[in-house]
């Protein structure tokens, strides 16, 4: 079950901004749209990606990418 959270610490932060930036240069979009979609339009970003930091930072830039953007598009979240 996904929880809740907040970030915590510059890791984590770091990784947020990571996600964010790399989402959007895949979607073609500004950084402030996909953030928008990860926090405001949904709760991706404090249900799934902050949860998860410890298993989601060990995996590839593209592994996570991708995994995002089907999070979102599962939420049938428009991009």
């Amino acid at each position: 079950m996904l929880r809740n959270a907040k970030i915590k610490n510059a890791d984590e932060l770091e990784f947020t901004v990571f996600c964010i930036e790399n989402i959007a240069m895949r979607l073609e979009k500004n950084a402030e749209e996909i953030y928008q979609v990860l926090a405001e339009k949904s709760d991706i970003l404090n249900s799934y990606i902050i949860p998860e930091y410890e298993v989601l930072h060990t995996q590839s830039k593209d592994y996570i990418v991708e995994d995002i953007i089907s999070l979102i598009e599962e939420r049938g979240i428009e991009l």
